[in-house]
């Protein structure tokens, strides 16, 4: 262990530890139209480009990788507490449905 991580560790915290939320959204689409899967990666850009610029969020394809006909997105959230997490999600969930042109068949919402 080096001196300066060692010093780290040994120097008190001041005030009291935040300990983070995370909330886990899971979106399942019916896709149609899509010839191939570049058309599919197409169709799903903004999840990325949009979501996936945001601080605290983290955006992936999650399962469905190689169908053309559904997909599977999952959008992790970090805030300071549940209320806030519930929210940006639900946020999120809104705009997703607004912006990308696919019918979301289940939404699964899970806060840690």
């Amino acid at each position: 262990m080096s001196d300066a991580l060692r010093r780290l560790l040994n120097t008190p915290t001041q005030g009291p530890a935040i300990t983070p939320h995370v909330g886990v959204l899971t979106l399942h689409f019916q896709v149609y139209g899509c010839e191939d899967l570049k058309a599919k990666r197409k169709a799903f850009t903004p999840m990325r480009a949009v979501w996936g610029r945001e601080p605290d969020l983290a955006v992936a394809e999650t399962a469905d990788l190689e169908a053309l006909d559904c997909a599977t997105w999952t959008i992790a959230a970090l805030g300071t507490s549940s209320q806030q997490i519930q929210q940006r999600l639900d946020q999120v969930e809104k705009a997703v449905a607004d912006r990308i042109d696919a019918p979301v068949l289940d939404v699964q919402l899970e806060i840690l």
